[in-house]
């Protein structure tokens, strides 16, 4: 697993601008997992990302830190959002029961 530290969001994402500002990061291509300081900053970022890059492929919002697996579903969520949403469910509800 490749983890860095405290990113801008460009350069969490763009291979370019990382090696340009932080060339000595341990990142090989963009981050896949984005983690946000409050919930507004995640639904802003989530809603962008969500219309510019997800092609029509989200899974998310997903909420940590709960005592039990917690997710969100927003009113736009598509069908896909809640068959994705829900195969996620699935998983964590059959490790969380073993």
């Amino acid at each position: 697993m490749e983890v860095e530290g405290e990113l801008q969001g460009d350069a969490a994402l763009s291979r370019q601008v990382l090696e340009r500002i932080f060339p000595d990061s341990r990142l090989t291509e963009g981050a896949n997992l984005l983690v946000m300081p409050n919930l507004d900053a995640a639904n802003i970022t989530f809603s962008c990302l969500r219309v510019v890059a997800s092609q029509g492929v989200t899974v998310g919002p997903i909420l940590l830190g709960a005592a039990k697996p917690a997710h969100i579903l927003m009113p736009v969520t598509t069908v896909r959002g809640l068959v994705n949403m829900t195969a996620l469910t699935a998983v964590e509800s059959s490790v969380h029961a073993a």
